[in-house]
Formats: structure tokens, C-alpha cells, sequence
């Protein structure tokens, strides 16, 4: 099966083509697109066209796409979505939805995984996973509430995300390891997105939604 991964929960755009015979064609973001202006916009279809043209696959041959649906920015994931459902619709190609916490806590290498997103408003977007668990459940909380959590799961936990890189000195404060600076784990990969739904029932576009956990910095004009 062709699956089309996609993720645009953080500022960063993400994309993968998993292709049928298994092999992954991947643009891995930069880090330091995480703390630049979001790009989705002009980024996220070029990314999305240089996989296809990577492993040889026309658009129209796409047999499934994966959306990261979030915690994350309002303005990204409606971007992202709104993208997923088009290809979708165009390829006849199923749609499944896929957590962004959980695609970003995929790319952690720690017992307790820690994945966070900057909510902004001074909080984040999180959860805590334990070992063996591919499903976390989300959370939006102050930063100091996060560190607590996290530090009260042991010392074999690690956190990784925008939202880690924000607040990184707070989280070290209190006995939270961060990932290093550099480190491709802050980054939702889209091969990520891709693995985790491998094999899940797609649904109906139209329930594909954005998952903000509260209600959003903005809210389209009627």
C-alpha cells in the first residue's frame, strides 16, 4: 500500500511516502524550523511532491493518507488537514487520522517518553508513556505542572519536542532530561505518522478533525 504521511502540528512541515514494498521516502525537518515562523503554507505541498517524486509515485496512486491531527498550532493543523483531505478525495485514497503526541513520542528512545508541544499562552501540549504503550493520553498544562508529571514518572524519562526546547531550562530545573539541542527526536516525523497508521481503518474525511484539546487562539470569520 502507498501511504502518504503528513504532520504540520508544530511550526515545522513534515512528509513521508511509505511506499508498498516498504520502503520510506522522508523529509525530516530542521530543527531550527521549530522555532521559526511557521511555513505550511509554502512548505507543505513541495515536501509533499518531493517524496512522491522520490519513490516514483503519482498522486492519483496513493491508496492511503495519515494526518497528524494534533495537540498543536490552530492555523497548521487546519492547514494540514485541509491538505490530507484534498489528496484524498483526488486519489480515492483513505484517510486516517494519527495523534502528533504520539508520532513525536515514536521518535523518543527513553523508557518514559515525554513529547511536548508548545501550546503557547505559557503552556504545553503533552503526555507520558511508558514502556511498551504507542498511545499517550493528551494533556494541556503550565509548564511547571508538566515538569511534576514528568519528573514523578523517574528518572528514565526524556522529553523531546518544541515545547521541551521552550521551556527546557524549567524541565532540567526539576530533574526532567531534555533531549539534546540538536536532536532529530524534538521533530514530528512523518514516517512516524506513517507507521502508526499502517494498517488502521481509514474513515471518513469529513471526521478527520483537529484535535486543540481547548479551544483555539483563532477562530475563522463567519
Amino acid at each position: 500500500m502507498n501511504l502518504l504521511g503528513i504532520d504540520t502540528s508544530t511550526p515545522a512541515s513534515a512528509a513521508c511516502l511509505l511506499r508498498a514494498d516498504g520502503e520510506a521516502f522522508e523529509v525530516v525537518p530542521d530543527v531550527a524550523e521549530l522555532t521559526a515562523p511557521p511555513g505550511h503554507a509554502r512548505e507543505l505541498m513541495p515536501r509533499i511532491a518531493t517524496v512522491l517524486d522520490r519513490a516514483g509515485v503519482r498522486a492519483t496512486e496513493l491508496e492511503a493518507i495519515a494526518v497528524g491531527t494534533g495537540p498543536g498550532g490552530f492555523t497548521g493543523l487546519r492547514i494540514g488537514i485541509a491538505t490530507a483531505r484534498g489528496l484524498a478525495s483526488a486519489a480515492g485514497a483513505g484517510l486516517v487520522p494519527v495523534s502528533s503526541l504520539d508520532a513525536l513520542a515514536a521518535g523518543i528512545d527513553a523508557a518514559v517518553r515525554v513529547p511536548l508541544i508548545d501550546a503557547r499562552r505559557g503552556e504545553l501540549f503533552g503526555a507520558i508513556l511508558s514502556a511498551g504503550e504507542s498511545h499517550g493520553e493528551p494533556f494541556v498544562a503550565p509548564p511547571e505542572t508538566v515538569a511534576e508529571r514528568a519528573a514523578a514518572a523517574g528518572s528514565s524519562g526524556l522529553a523531546a519536542g518544541d515545547g521541551s526546547l521552550r521551556f527546557r531550562g524549567l524541565l532540567e530545573a526539576a530533574g526532567v532530561k531534555v533531549a539534546d539541542e540538536g536532536s532529530s527526536a524534538h521533530v514530528v516525523r512523518a514516517l512516524n505518522v506513517c507507521r502508526l497508521a499502517d494498517g488502521a481503518r481509514p474513515v471518513a474525511p469529513e471526521a478527520v478533525l483537529p484535535n486543540y484539546i481547548r479551544a483555539p487562539d483563532a477562530r475563522p470569520h463567519s
